[in-house]
């Protein structure tokens, strides 16, 4: 059946990540970004961390939403018509920006929201089209996905074994990170 959009990029960036720790990258870019590359790891994973973001920024825009909006589109992709908690639980976002959220994605005909069938005072969350979603974004992630294959068949099933390891490690160590943020109570500002 081949993979959902989102969970196709999240594979072959597991693909990627060993590159682009390599202190000698394999990969020639045609645009070199400012400065010269970086020399530690965590300005590395920076600079990885940015493009996956800027790439979903400019796949959303593509779709006419937001990048919260794309993300919690691939979240019902993922797991099926959802209630707005459930959602919200997901996602990391609020109750209140996540009624925001499908609120936008309503107005846009991406997704609808029915009656709960068994708690009148919940809805559910449902793709209007997932079909034609998929084919809109289709050809923006088969062009990724064959460059990545590019990537991945530069290495070994030992070295692509290592990097699945780390970003699935890296991943539950975001999820953390993001807990203790979400709990932890904002600074107030030293300049006020």
């Amino acid at each position: 059946m081949g993979c959902l959009p989102i969970q196709c990029v999240l594979d072959q960036c597991i693909l990627v990540v060993r590159e682009m720790i390599d202190k000698k990258p394999k990969i020639k870019r045609s645009v070199k970004p400012p400065g010269n590359s970086p020399a530690h790891p965590e300005l590395l994973e920076r600079e990885f961390s940015d493009a996956v973001v800027f790439f979903h920024e400019a796949l959303a825009s593509r779709l006419s939403i937001g990048s919260a909006e794309w993300k919690c589109l691939g979240l019902l992709q993922q797991h099926g018509p959802l209630t707005s908690s459930r959602l919200a639980n997901l996602s990391g976002f609020t109750t209140g920006a996540i009624t925001g959220i499908v609120d936008r994605l309503e107005r846009t005909d991406y997704v609808r929201r029915e009656p709960h069938p068994s708690d009148r005072r919940s809805s559910i969350v449902k793709l209007v089209s997932p079909g034609e979603l998929r084919e809109r974004v289709s050809p923006v992630f088969q062009s990724l996905r064959q460059s990545m294959e590019e990537v991945r068949r530069r290495y070994s099933p030992s070295q692509l074994a290592a990097i699945s390891s780390f970003l699935k490690e890296a991943t539950e160590v975001l999820h953390r990170e993001t807990l203790k943020l979400k709990r932890s109570k904002p600074r107030a500002n030293s300049s006020e």
